[in-house]
């Protein structure tokens, strides 16, 4: 997978079991086939079952064991589309659209959904460096005219942004100081160039109270204050746009539960919004990482 995938691509390339299997087992073990309990690297073909057998230890396995696509009675060549499908839709795409796309159940579709979302997560990202500007907005509910600290029956989303780079979100209660400052200091470098945001008060005393050594500038929303030269928040406005869009647009709505979700896979598309091999590598997380149970999903 040396190449951008394109619907077309995808259609040709990978449209038979044998041809998805051949490229997950690439991915998974890119230097050969290892035994997944004991490690050796002498392997023998079962081709009448599709499984690997151990030499050493005599274990079974097949390329999709342990992994999220394990426990599935999808062909593989719908997850292939699923994935590309899910990558490439830039304000997201509803579970229903996805069944009507692949032909599938709805409760399939939901579950698959929800299974390359939680594969997206980044569980170790990096600081960000650099100029970051850091905001917070309220997604969902029904009541308006929302005051500051106000949250009611909303999901407040925190997000820090560098500019020209990563994005980093989450879902919390509360826009206190402790809160909102809190977030700033696991996501942002103590080596910061700037951190730019609006005059909420919970982000007074931010280079001291963070351990931040860059400059802190905010910009007044209130006094229509949008721009003062280099200091502004719309970038992550932005961002928080698009995700919208994608809420109101795609999903129509998104229940709090699974909220933290939707969010990782907007920023694992955001942050990769320049890699070519964006398919590719979210393969790559589906084969390396943890499946997401039904039970615990629906818990």
């Amino acid at each position: 997978m040396t190449r951008k995938m394109t619907l077309p691509r995808l259609m040709t390339d990978f449209d038979t079991d044998a041809e998805c299997r051949a490229a997950l087992e690439q991915l998974r073990w890119p230097k050969g086939v290892r035994c997944l309990r004991c490690g050796s690297d002498s392997i023998s073909r079962i081709t009448t079952r599709k499984q690997f057998d151990c030499n050493d230890c005599r274990y079974r396995f097949s390329v999709t064991t342990g992994t999220i696509f394990n426990d599935s009675h999808l062909p593989l060549a719908k997850w292939f589309m699923a994935v590309l499908l899910l990558c490439e839709a830039k304000k997201g795409m509803s579970a229903n659209q996805v069944m009507r796309t692949l032909g599938v159940a709805k409760k399939t579709a939901w579950y698959l959904c929800h299974r390359i979302r939680e594969a997206m997560t980044d569980v170790s990202p990096r600081p960000l460096t650099g100029t970051v500007e850091a905001d917070e907005t309220y997604i969902g509910g029904t009541r308006r005219g929302m005051g500051r600290g106000y949250v009611g029956n909303k999901a407040m989303v925190l997000a820090a942004l560098e500019r020209g780079g990563h994005i980093r979100m989450k879902v919390d209660k509360r826009d206190d100081k402790a809160t909102l400052q809190g977030f700033i200091a696991d996501h942002v470098s103590p080596d910061v160039t700037n951190i730019y945001t609006d005059e909420h008060p919970s982000y007074q005393g931010l280079d001291a109270d963070s351990g931040a050594v860059g400059l802190h500038q905010t910009v007044n929303h209130s006094a229509k204050e949008w721009v003062r030269g280099d200091v502004h928040t719309n970038s992550v406005e932005g961002a928080f746009g698009l995700f919208k869009r994608g809420v109101v647009g795609s999903f129509h709505q998104i229940s709090h539960k699974h909220l933290d979700r939707y969010l990782d896979e907007f920023e694992f598309r955001f942050n990769n919004r320049k890699n070519p091999y964006l398919f590719r590598d979210t393969l790559i997380r589906l084969v390396n990482g943890t499946p997401l149970q039904y039970e615990q999903l629906t818990a």
